[in-house]
């Protein structure tokens, strides 16, 4: 079986070869294929400029893997703040002894989640480790966004407005930790992790008034509830019997002593929209296309 060796990091011939063989195959676009040591772009308006890195045991998890959640993570980091995905950098540090074929389905599913917001790669690294010196492959992306709807921003929201959450909560946390500590649940508990900026392009092409808007990853709702409050100056009413919850990971929670309200999403966000919107956004969010793909 053929597996990443550490000269597939050292810069010379076999590096090129991982690069023109296997990134070029799924990543290539004009920009990238130039190989120089920095990607030079044209951008004439306003930008959104985010970085996150990607960590998740297991790689390979129901509903995606790390190629995927580094994507759509970044992605949906830019369209959080009004701002149309153009162009990220990506970054690999693999361990020794990764096999070929994960490394292809990894890089594969990250082309295929950007077709979603029409992002593409123009830069990036690849760094091999020797074995035990990571956890199989660790990847940071970087993203630019052309601001397309400006004025998002938690300090916008003010009292009667009205908090929205996309669909269930707390899908990608209880699904990772339910593959982690090798549980098994009734029903089909999977990751949320998807591409938002389609719903949000929609959101912003019926004119809705988009006060604040978040995907909650870490923390979860909880969290994102939390900064609002504080950066926005007032209190937040949670009618917690309107917050959807799908039962398994209710079944997760209540086996494990958790809640729900704190555990991540990777494709759900959180908007703040004035009250007399409320009902049009959420019209709006139920007659997406990712509703019916994440049964929402």
């Amino acid at each position: 079986m053929k597996q990443i060796l550490l000269s597939h990091g050292g810069g010379g011939e076999e590096t090129q070869k991982l690069i023109k063989e296997l990134f070029f195959k799924y990543f290539s676009n004009p920009i990238l294929e130039k190989m120089e040591d920095s990607a030079v772009l044209n951008i004439n308006s306003k930008i959104a400029f985010t970085t996150d890195s990607f960590t998740v045991s297991p790689v390979f998890f129901k509903g995606g893997d790390i190629g995927k959640l580094a994507i759509a993570g970044t992605v949906n980091d830019l369209s959080m703040m009004g701002a149309k995905p153009k162009y990220l950098s990506c970054s690999f540090i693999i361990e020794e002894g990764l096999p070929f074929e994960d490394l292809e389905e990894i890089v594969k599913s990250m082309a295929e989640e950007m077709k979603k917001s029409d992002a593409q790669i123009v830069t990036g690294d690849t760094k091999v480790v020797p074995k035990g010196s990571a956890d199989k492959i660790f990847i940071n992306t970087t993203g630019i966004g052309e601001i397309v709807y400006e004025g998002v921003s938690a300090h916008n929201i003010k009292e009667g407005d009205v908090i929205i959450t996309s669909g269930t909560i707390g899908d990608h946390g209880a699904c990772i930790m339910a593959q982690r500590e090798g549980i098994e649940m009734e029903g089909e508990l999977k990751s949320d992790c998807e591409t938002l900026w389609p719903l949000v392009e929609t959101l912003i092409k019926e004119d809705i008034t988009i006060k604040a808007m978040r995907d909650p990853t870490r923390g979860g709702l909880s969290a994102v509830l939390n900064e609002w409050a504080e950066q926005s100056d007032i209190g937040i009413e949670v009618e917690e019997e309107n917050i959807p919850v799908k039962d398994e990971v209710q079944g997760l929670c209540e086996l494990l002593g958790l809640e729900p309200y704190t555990l991540a999403n990777e494709g759900k966000l959180i908007i703040a929209v004035p009250q007399e919107e409320a009902e049009k956004t959420l019209s709006v969010m139920k007659n997406h296309p990712l509703e019916k793909m994440l049964k929402l």
